[in-house]
């Protein structure tokens, strides 16, 4: 066996994310056999000293720094993996492509369709390898999903649902962070979860060719925030508020390449529903549901095979990816599983020095057809999606 390939590590942002891409890097080895890479954690860049503390103390960081420019620069960085706030990351995509560095961005990549066009330009021009954050596409059951599509045991797919309902912006009282703002987010849920409800659906019923779109912002004021607010803090009635500057909701409908239609929704201030993300898939001999809510199961019902309902997979190590988490049937595995599974598929891409999906060519895919939404949203007028890629 030849030697590993070592993968120096840069983590700019080390909030949420970027400590769950952390941990996965250190648990890789635990889990796959014959890694071809080594990954290791160079260095962390954060602006808080606290956060930047525990990099090194807890995580196992060789250095920190305030400043992001140090870790894009560092000589032993091989990939640097953004997990900062939305409306920073086409700086800092751009930044690394131009040194020559691998890059994982989280998503949106850009808080415009414009910005991550412009990312992907930088990155394709640079000929690196890039990884973007769509993660629920490894969640075992869904590359089963896929696996039964491509093998026709659907038959012609019909119909396509997609969904992601959360309710991290359903308080009224839950502060007013960047996240609803459109000069430091970016556009609001068409860039932030719809993108993963589509690129699911990309991925497992093909390009998308036309659509309408209609957005709507139902929670318009919210409590200005400390400096250290976030969208899961809350303020207090009678506090002072701001205004609520990009969209609470989306919903949309799309004829795909394959001739079927599909229709989307998506809202951050649904009540009810806490992390639906969610798709149906109907074709001319079966079905199948999904949903991350209950991600370790899948409904599934076959004509073929004389089925006259749905009945329940679940989630085991006959299925990819599972095996090396959890042995056995029907033995769950987590949100961070599947971080970890899509750290290894891209790192191994780097070590191998091929392109990795989802990269910043889905990113570009997806951003092409929120522009149409958007076209849409203004006009009222079903629209084509036109690629927005940058030459």
């Amino acid at each position: 066996m030849s030697t590993p390939r070592r993968i120096g590590i840069a983590v700019i942002g080390f909030g949420w994310m970027g400590q769950a891409h952390a941990r996965s890097y250190a648990r890789l080895p635990l889990i796959f056999d014959s890694l071809e890479y080594r990954a290791e954690l160079t260095v962390c860049a954060d602006t808080l000293a606290a956060r930047r503390a525990v990099a090194l103390s807890d995580f196992g960081f060789r250095e920190a720094t305030e400043d992001w420019r140090v870790a894009v620069d560092h000589p032993d960085v091989d990939v640097v993996v953004i997990c900062a706030p939305n409306m920073v990351h086409c700086e800092l995509v751009e930044a690394a492509a131009a040194s020559g560095r691998h890059v994982f961005c989280e998503k949106p990549v850009g808080g415009t369709p414009t910005q991550t066009a412009r990312a992907e330009k930088a990155c394709r021009d640079a000929g690196i390898i890039t990884g973007v954050g769509y993660n629920y596409r490894f969640v075992p059951l869904v590359q089963h999903a896929r696996n039964l599509i491509e093998a026709g045991e659907l038959g012609q797919i019909t119909n396509y649902r997609g969904r992601f309902f959360s309710m991290y912006g359903a308080d009224p009282l839950g502060l007013l962070s960047w996240r609803f703002l459109i000069d430091q987010a970016g556009h609001g849920v068409s860039t932030d979860i719809l993108s993963h409800a589509i690129d699911l659906a990309m991925m497992l019923n093909g390009p998308i060719r036309r659509v309408v779109g209609t957005g709507e912002t139902f929670i318009k004021e919210r409590p200005l925030p400390s400096a250290s607010g976030t969208h899961y803090d809350r303020g207090e009635p009678g506090d002072p508020v701001g205004v609520v500057t990009n969209e609470d909701y989306f919903g949309a409908m799309a004829v795909f390449a394959n001739g079927s239609r599909g229709t989307f929704e998506v809202s951050r201030t649904m009540v009810g529903p806490q992390s639906q993300m969610a798709f149906d898939i109907h074709g001319t001999d079966g079905a199948l549901s999904w949903n991350f809510e209950t991600m370790n199961q899948m409904r599934l019902f076959n004509i073929i095979e004389g089925d006259r309902g749905y009945t329940t997979v679940y989630a085991g190590e006959r299925h990819p990816y599972h095996a090396g988490l959890v042995p056995g049937e029907a033995n769950s595995i987590g949100f961070e599983d599947v971080v970890t599974i899509q750290d290894h598929e891209f790192l191994a891409a780097v070590a191998e020095g091929r392109p990795h999906s989802a990269g910043m060519e889905q990113a570009l895919e997806y951003v092409s057809v929120q522009a149409a939404l958007l076209r849409s949203w203004e006009t009222g007028a079903w629209t084509d999606v036109v690629s927005v890629r940058i030459d």
